[in-house]
């Protein structure tokens, strides 16, 4: 869902226009009158003696909540408020590439306002879930650790991985070392902004087995004394230190 983007549907209780009144707050056929204390302005002037001379302030009409109007039957079900709390479905689209803790704003999905007021926007927070994929995430790039036998490893193989897109094969030369970090450009999760894909890093993990029957020695034995087998920290293979420094300055 995060690589390719998703439709989603929650249920939540909020306030919804009221549905016996369409929103107005007045009850059927019941009529608004214009406020009397701030004669429809909706605010109300103060002014004040003081040693400076005359003060003007203005503040919201206590009497009609700055709407300037007086309803005169109000609504039975909202009460005169013009909106409800009910549940209601709402359904919004999430980009590919969000990440966890982002915050989407869907617009006029919140609360209804009082009395045919603009609705407000319902804010959703990202949380990622994680899956039985093997693949962990770090920024738009994903990490999976690949595990290959000792004889794959030195002869080199084909295999099988998993991707956002599914399976996906990839190449082993033979003599990999363990540690080895294999890059596979633009099969990451998508830029949030647009701005193109992260890669996937394979780390390749060499298993060696535990227990060995007794020909599997005796053939190891045999191998041991061959220089290939041999450790050489004179030759071209770079350190596991090496390899991850030169990966991450690229």
């Amino acid at each position: 869902e995060i690589a390719h983007g998703a439709e989603k549907k929650i249920k939540l209780r909020k306030y919804v226009s009221c549905s016996a009144c369409q929103g107005t707050g007045a009850e059927h056929g019941s009529s608004k009158s214009t406020c009397p204390t701030c004669g429809g302005a909706g605010q109300v002037t103060k002014i004040a003696n003081t040693f400076l001379g005359q003060m003007q302030t203005s503040s919201t009409c206590p009497q009609c909540g700055g709407e300037g109007e007086i309803i005169t039957n109000k609504c039975k079900q909202c009460h005169g408020n013009g909106i409800v709390q009910a549940e209601e479905v709402v359904t919004f689209k999430v980009p590919p590439g969000v990440a966890e803790g982002m915050q989407l704003s869907v617009s006029g999905k919140g609360n209804a306002a009082p009395r045919g007021g603009v609705p407000g926007d319902l804010l959703v927070l990202i949380e990622e879930k994680k899956d039985n994929s093997g693949l962990t995430r770090d920024g738009n790039n994903l990490l999976y650790d690949l595990f290959i036998s000792f004889t794959d490893a030195a002869l080199g193989t084909t295999t099988e991985i998993p991707t956002v897109d599914g399976k996906a094969k990839i190449k082993i030369p033979a003599g990999t070392q363990g540690g080895k970090v294999l890059r596979l450009k633009g099969k990451g999760l998508p830029d949030v902004n647009g701005y193109g894909k992260g890669d996937l890093l394979v780390n390749v993990n060499v298993w060696v087995p535990k227990h060995l029957s007794k020909e599997e020695k005796e053939m190891l034995e045999k191998m041991k004394t061959s220089a290939n087998f041999k450790p050489n920290p004179t030759s071209q293979d770079k350190s596991y230190f090496d390899r991850m420094r030169e990966f991450f300055s690229q």
